[in-house]
């Protein structure tokens, strides 16, 4: 196969709906084809691939490591063609947003706050991309990235949208309980945590105490809510948490978070109005919390 050579539609159409549906007959009956031309599709697939993408065990097909591997490319493949196409035809060109940002942002910045993006733009249709694996990969298709990391701003010129301070939250049946007494929960690669913070506010962290780990705050979160942990937070995602009473702030020390939420850069040739009303409104949002945490 040459690098220039990609396969024909059917045969990744044929390949996708079979993995979904675990059976050629499932894929057929969606594509109304008949079971034959499925597998005749999936088999050239395989031969162009010089992959073996299938085994089957019984009457039910099971991906191969290679099939695990390809099939989120065909389906982000799919997606963008099915969504580039509705744009041009549905006559909605320009008025649709698909933002990429993390998991954490999404569920406790962005989400309380939809009801006024939309009343401010009634006309925007946005779609989220929570992004869990290979974020430079998957940003490609999206119109606006929010990006957190460690100063990006250094590297990419882009927009800082925050500046937080990192500090313990639990569950409020467990406040006034020293933090040292329970589970400690943090995420997976961050400069802002347990051990940094202890070190910097003059705690202690008990010899051989252990920190459990996740790989985005929406996990250590729910476990500090639902009183299994303490965890560490920032407050972009605690804020709505504390506000609401499922959270509580289980020590005033805070130190600043090296990590921050960024604004990626847009090419100007990939503005449209959605992601014009989108970033006026998200650096609105932000310039104003950060007055207000700027006044307590």
């Amino acid at each position: 196969m040459t690098d220039n050579t990609l396969p024909p539609l059917n045969w990744l159409r044929a390949f996708e709906a079979a993995a979904r549906h675990r059976s050629f007959t499932g894929a057929a009956r969606e594509m109304n084809i008949s079971q034959p031309a499925v597998s005749q599709h999936v088999k050239a697939l395989e031969t162009h691939l010089n992959m073996t993408l299938f085994v089957r065990h019984g009457r039910k097909l099971e991906l191969t490591v290679a099939g695990k591997s390809y099939l989120p490319t065909v389906q982000e493949g799919l997606e963008l063609l099915h969504h580039g196409t509705r744009e041009l035809i549905g006559g909605d060109r320009g008025k649709v947003l698909t933002l990429q940002c993390n998991l954490a942002f999404s569920v406790y910045w962005l989400a309380p706050r939809l009801a006024g993006l939309i009343s401010q733009f009634p006309w925007l249709t946005i779609n989220i991309n929570s992004a869990l694996w290979d974020v430079e990969r998957t940003a490609k298709s999206a119109d606006v990235e929010i990006r957190f990391g460690h100063d990006l701003e250094r590297t990419i010129n882009c927009q800082r949208l925050s500046h937080d301070t990192c500090f313990p939250v639990c569950a409020p049946a467990l406040a006034g309980h020293d933090w040292r007494d329970y589970p400690l929960f943090d995420c997976l690669g961050m400069k802002g945590n347990w051990q940094s913070w202890a070190r910097r506010t003059g705690q202690k962290m008990p010899k051989g105490k252990r920190v459990n780990s996740a790989s985005t705050y929406a996990v250590s979160l729910s476990a500090a809510q639902n009183g299994a942990a303490f965890a560490l937070g920032h407050e972009t995602v605690t804020d709505t948490l504390i506000a609401q009473g499922s959270l509580v702030r289980a020590s005033e020390a805070a130190i600043d978070m090296p990590e921050a939420y960024y604004l990626m850069p847009i090419a100007p040739r990939a503005q449209t109005p959605s992601t014009r009303a989108f970033t006026t409104w998200l650096t609105g949002q932000c310039t104003a919390l950060s007055a207000a945490s700027s006044i307590k």
